[in-house]
């Protein structure tokens, strides 16, 4: 019997060992959760600005656009009219808002990557924190299985114990 219990104490001292230098690994995972969780907030958060930048750039350089065409129109319905001078003035005024619109492009492109980007990073935060939670059931049913078995083996050894008496 002698070396059954010496086994029984080897293997719970592994298990001790195990879970001592885990501190708490139930409560090291909650913890992880809920900095997840606070940080997908953040992303959330911030992602919803930038996509509403997305937005507000995408907007002003079609309106820009619009005002391109706009101001090419009346300088054609200005040349058909016979009225040179207002249609210099239109093509004028459609040459800067085109190279504003040139600005205005490079700036809605830059705010899109950056709304990609965004979403790029709250999908896979929240891939990473569902995936965490799956193995969360699991690491914590293997605790509590380690916990059961180191239970067992310290009654096997006094069971072991008080049958060498």
């Amino acid at each position: 019997m002698g070396i059954l219990s010496r086994f029984a104490d080897i293997i719970s001292a592994n298990i001790n060992a195990l879970l001592d230098k885990a501190e708490n690994p139930e409560k090291m995972i909650d913890e992880y959760l809920r900095r997840a969780m606070e940080d997908l907030a953040e992303v959330k958060q911030e992602t919803a600005a930038v996509m509403a930048e997305e937005n507000r750039c995408q907007r002003l350089w079609e309106e820009n656009r619009k005002d391109v065409e706009k101001y090419t129109d009346l300088a054609k319905k200005a040349l058909l009219a016979g009225n040179e001078g207002d249609a210099r003035v239109f093509l004028q005024k459609k040459q800067e808002l085109e190279q504003a619109g040139v600005s205005l492009e490079k700036t809605y492109q830059a705010a899109r990557q950056n709304a990609e980007k965004m979403r790029q990073m709250h999908d896979k935060l929240c891939k990473d924190i569902a995936a965490l939670n799956a193995r969360k059931d699991s690491i914590k049913a293997k605790i509590a299985v380690a916990k059961t078995q180191e239970k067992i083996n310290k009654i096997g050894a006094s069971v072991a114990g008080s049958q060498e008496n």
